[in-house]
C-alpha cells in the first residue's frame, strides 16, 4: 500500500500569486503526507511578497514555491480541482478530474492599498483557507 501514489490537488488561479500559492502552502502543510499538493495558473507571474509574509505568521514557509502555468500540470497526477477564482475567468483544467469552486476574492486586487490594509487582506484569504481545507473531505 505504500507504493501507491498519492492522489494529486490542484489549486488554480489566474496569476498563481496570491490565493493559489497560499492554498498550497496550507494543504502542504495539512494534508501533504497523504496528497499531492500543487497550484497553477492561466497567467502565472510570481508569488506575492504578501502571501509569503501571512504564511509565515502561521509557520508555513511558501518562500520556495514558485508560479506555474496550468499547461505544465500533468492532468494524470490530478484527482481534485480547486479553483479559486471570484470575479476573474478561472482556468480550465483539461484533465479527468473532481472539481470544486471556491470564490474568494484576490488579495492583491488593489496593489496601491497601504502595508497594513494589504496584510489584512492577505489574512482574511490565507483563514479562509485554512478553514476550508481543514473541512476538506476527499
Amino acid at each position: 500500500m505504500g507504493d501507491e501514489p498519492k492522489k494529486g490537488i490542484l489549486f488554480l488561479c489566474v496569476a498563481n500569486s496570491a490565493r493559489s500559492q497560499i492554498a498550497e502552502g496550507v494543504a502542504r502543510a495539512k494534508l501533504g503526507e497523504h496528497f499531492r499538493i500543487q497550484s497553477a495558473g492561466s497567467e502565472p507571474t510570481h508569488i506575492n511578497p504578501y502571501a509569503v509574509r501571512v504564511m509565515e505568521e502561521i509557520g508555513i514557509d511558501v518562500s520556495h514555491q514558485r508560479s506555474k502555468s496550468v499547461a505544465t500540470i500533468d492532468p494524470e497526477d490530478v484527482a481534485v480541482v480547486i479553483t479559486l477564482c471570484d470575479e476573474e475567468v478561472c482556468p480550465v483544467f483539461l484533465g479527468e478530474a473532481r472539481r470544486i469552486h471556491w470564490p474568494l476574492k484576490d488579495p492583491a486586487g488593489n496593489p496601491e492599498l497601504d502595508d497594513d490594509v494589504q496584510l489584512e487582506r492577505f489574512r482574511n484569504t490565507r483563514d479562509a483557507l485554512v478553514a476550508k481545507i481543514g473541512a476538506l473531505r476527499i
